[in-house]
């Protein structure tokens, strides 16, 4: 059905262009290409099997990856008395394979001077804030895909990823630097395993040179179901220094081993990381790390695929050691929408059994 509405999206914007200009409707999109040379990350098993849940090299080292490779639109009609109606629709696609498109942050919403209230599939507060940390987002070295970021800013569903799906979001207004935000997910009667509505919700400040955050999460499915994040940057001239903590109360540990919702009694897999950016006229150098740890969950049920593997294992052991990875990264900006960036990301597993990753890549960014 997706794939028959945006053509047809697109047919009525150029077929009804004063239509369009009245409704203030904007096509937008994101395209990032990397070529992408991959060495280790493997389990010593005989199976060759990826450790990290990034790395789909196959039989062949080197790949075209396309990260989140986007388009939409989004818009807003002004209805007078200081309100307005909006819309933001957004799918994904990868022009490597062909394939799509894949719904992303799609809603409808009202704004005025209460803040902006809006219904659908939106990004929670927990990963919105933790992307304003990341100059490389929705890059092949974003992140959260390298383990300075955990898996919660990943993924969509209704337990807790990333992309919240039937979900009420508010954004309050702009107090002199000061914003609040949050999130609540309106799960059906059908979801399997059932549990209360999940939530999330912040505070943010940002003036000046200095931005800050707080942030909370939990999808409501028991007693560790939840997670927390502080996290902040200061900009000085050319410099700037960020940093984040994420302290697991379950959810963190229930997404690394793929049993988000099932309340399965761990936590401690909290993550870390610490960067910094120098921006020299139109370059930036980008160098970041942090510690990716993995903690038990202490039931004895089977878990199938969990990230980052083995395939199988009981929920009982350690799923993965702690992990610290880095990354060194140089920006070039032809222009305001248009870059170039060439990097390394490195990660030392701390296990014995595990190789440790190599990914060198050079790639392109152009958004609009």
């Amino acid at each position: 059905m997706t794939k028959k509405l945006l053509p047809t999206v697109i047919g009525m914007i150029l077929a009804g262009g004063v239509a369009v200009a009245q409704a203030d409707v904007q096509v937008m999109g994101h395209i990032d290409e990397a070529l992408a040379y991959i060495n280790g990350g493997e389990i010593n098993d005989g199976t060759h099997q990826n450790y990290y849940p990034f790395v789909a090299k196959g039989s062949n080292n080197t790949q075209l990856v396309c990260t989140t490779c986007s388009i939409g639109f989004k818009g807003e009609e002004d209805l007078g008395n200081g309100l307005k109606a909006l819309f933001f629709l957004d799918w994904q696609y990868d022009i490597n394979s062909g394939s799509g498109l894949n719904g992303r942050d799609q809603y409808v919403g009202l704004g005025g001077d209460f803040g902006t209230l809006k219904f659908g599939t939106m990004s929670t507060v927990y990963k919105s804030y933790g992307a304003m940390l990341d100059p490389v987002y929705r890059t092949i070295a974003q992140q959260r895909d390298v383990g300075l970021q955990s898996t919660l800013h990943s993924g969509k569903g209704d337990t807790g990823e990333g992309r919240a799906t039937q979900t009420v979001g508010y954004n309050s207004p702009n107090w002199s630097g000061l914003s609040l935000a949050a999130t609540y997910t309106i799960q059906p009667d059908s979801t399997t395993p059932r549990h209360d509505n999940p939530f999330s919700a912040g505070i943010n400040y940002e003036n000046g040179g200095l931005l800050g955050f707080v942030t909370y999460i939990t999808n409501m499915a028991g007693h560790d179901d939840s997670a927390a994040a502080v996290g902040a940057k200061y900009t000085l001239n050319n410099f700037s220094v960020f940093g984040q903590y994420e302290y697991d109360m379950g959810l963190i540990t229930d997404s690394a081993t793929g049993t988000l919702g099932q309340d399965n009694g761990g936590d401690g897999a909290d993550v870390w990381m610490v960067g910094g950016t120098y921006t020299m006229g139109n370059n930036t150098i980008y160098a970041g790390y942090g510690q990716d740890k993995r903690a038990k969950a202490f039931d004895n049920t089977q878990v199938t695929n969990p990230v980052p593997p083995p395939a199988t294992v009981p929920v009982g052991n350690v799923v993965a050691g702690d992990f610290n990875s880095w990354e060194l990264v140089g920006i070039h900006s032809f222009s305001k929408r248009t870059l170039a960036y060439v990097g390394y990301v490195g990660s030392d597993p701390n296990q014995n059994n595990v190789d440790t990753l190599g990914i060198y890549t050079v790639g392109m960014k152009h958004t609009f």
